[in-house]
């Protein structure tokens, strides 16, 4: 069960939970959730509002989802369910339920899709969103991370609520 918190309250670090713990970047849309794993992100504020940025490539199922609605969440983990985490981020949500595959429960904070594994979870608004333009990203990471030219879109929301496990 979760409870709503302060984001100011969460004792966290955000290099740990997002790019050693991963998360699940998920969202609704015509009654359907998806989900994707996530190791890049941020945490900050943007235009005085609590921001959360996440980076979705074009080819992605959720990126679908995203796109198409107004909220997204992102959910964190422990650390413990790698073995769940690393099948939904290699697997499409085209292809099946992998989300039952894996393991997972879907719940909902304010409408939004989250899950029962993960102890925390934001609920964010879309404020922005951008393609990240390939002639701006250093040519070493282009060779390194976009062999097959699948570049990201970068999306900034703002963190509306944030629910934490009791």
């Amino acid at each position: 069960m979760f409870k709503k918190v302060n984001v100011y309250d969460l004792p966290m670090n955000p290099f740990q939970e997002i790019g050693k713990n991963w998360t699940l970047i998920s969202a609704k849309a015509d009654g359907k959730v998806n989900t994707m794993t996530a190791s890049w992100g941020s945490m900050g504020v943007l235009w005085g509002k609590e921001a959360l940025t996440v980076y979705i490539r074009q080819s992605r199922y959720t990126k679908e989802f995203v796109d198409a609605q107004e909220y997204f969440t992102v959910s964190l983990f422990d650390g413990t369910q790698k073995k769940a985490l690393g099948l939904l981020g290699s697997k499409s949500g085209r292809d099946g339920d992998k989300i039952t595959e894996a393991g997972f429960y879907v719940t909902e904070v304010e409408g939004q899709p989250a899950f029962e594994e993960s102890k925390c979870v934001f609920v964010c608004k879309k404020m922005y969103q951008d393609d990240i333009p390939v002639e701006d990203i250093p040519a070493d990471a282009v060779k390194s991370f976009y062999p097959d030219n699948d570049f990201h879109t970068m999306y900034i929301g703002e963190i509306v609520a944030c629910y934490v496990q009791e």
